[in-house]
């Protein structure tokens, strides 16, 4: 299968390239490295030793992209992550995110009809679910509860349009995955989350205090009703995620459907903080902050569905992912522009 991978120089985008690959795919990237860098796919093509053809380009650049992959396909698949995903930064600018992430899950969509590509697996989020009324989170659960950043709304948004698609043309295949926290990095260290400016998720930051880039942890809350005072989120290592990418791909079935995949393993700032401290044989100084709006107490799915349709589960931790994360960022300090 030649699959079309959208956003795949970023974090998730380059472990799911090299899965494909091992999984005996062809792979072909589109990005416009705005949140990524070339060499992500220069070193899935080093730990590989395939050919991946890149195209630096904005997804919605639709005579770029058709003509790239008239080039270079038939294309089977695509797997659409391109898009930005900062949720502080879509409250600030949320036109740009509205306009961003539905606008190239709407030329995606006119690509495939163009080139009569019959399947996709959309990069969702466990967002959409909003405030949690019952844990741990159903595919069925209710969505669009309390959305409390576009970003979010954005992914809500495109799930019902690509719902649309499907139930509009039957030849459709149509998977929404609906992450929860992916973390981690790829055992051998050379791919990693390398995210532009200050990280906005916990573990590149917590990466960067320990390798020091970073003075110290903000724990924003620490009198949640949660065993530790701490908010819990369900992380799931990145080459689990990138596995289940696969697995959604190659199992695709006529017309629409969504998979959560988690670990359904709730753990809190705390515990997150103390396994890198483990996996890295350093204190990570915190600070606690004041809760910030929109954050929910806890939040972790029920991911049996995709165990029950596909035979994937989550087989890592959360130590394997902070002694893999170390590994990438002890050995790549400064990300990508650390060339091996």
């Amino acid at each position: 299968m030649r699959v079309l991978l959208t956003g795949g120089a970023g974090y998730i985008g380059a472990h799911t390239a090299l899965a494909l690959v091992e999984a005996g795919h062809d792979v072909l990237v589109v990005d416009d490295m705005s949140n990524s860098s070339p060499e992500s796919i220069s070193r899935v093509q080093a730990l590989t030793e395939a050919a991946i053809p890149l195209l630096e380009a904005d997804v919605r650049a639709f005579v770029a992209v058709r003509d790239f992959v008239r080039r270079h396909g038939p294309v089977d698949a695509i797997i659409h992550l391109a898009g930005l995903k900062a949720v502080g930064e879509s409250v600030a600018d949320p036109v740009r995110y509205y306009d961003v992430n539905i606008g190239t899950s709407v030329a995606v969509l006119q690509l495939m009809a163009a080139e009569s590509i019959p399947t996709l697996v959309f990069s969702s989020s466990a967002t959409v679910y909003g405030e949690p009324e019952i844990l741990p989170l159903r595919e069925d659960s209710r969505t669009g509860i309390k959305l409390a950043n576009p970003y979010g709304k954005t992914k809500r948004i495109v799930e019902e349009l690509l719902a649309d698609a499907a139930h509009a043309d039957a030849r459709l295949r149509v998977t929404a995955l609906r992450y929860f926290n992916p973390v981690g990095a790829h055992a051998s260290g050379l791919i990693g989350e390398d995210p532009s400016g200050t990280p906005n998720n916990l573990m590149p930051y917590v990466a960067q205090v320990a390798v020091g880039r970073l003075d110290r942890v903000g724990i924003f809350g620490d009198d949640y009703p949660t065993p530790d005072g701490t908010g819990q989120r369900d992380y799931i290592h990145v080459m689990d995620l990138a596995a289940g990418h696969v697995a959604a791909v190659e199992n695709a079935r006529q017309g629409f459907d969504i998979y959560n995949l988690g670990t359904g393993i709730p753990v809190s700032v705390r515990e997150l903080i103390s396994a890198f401290e483990r996996a890295s044989g350093r204190s990570i100084p915190t600070e606690v902050l004041p809760r910030r709006e929109g954050d929910v107490p806890s939040s972790f799915c029920d991911p049996r569905k995709a165990l029950d349709s596909w035979g994937w589960s989550a087989r890592r931790t959360i130590d394997d992912a902070c002694v893999d994360s170390w590994r990438w960022q002890s050995r790549n300090p400064n990300g990508y522009a650390d060339r091996p």
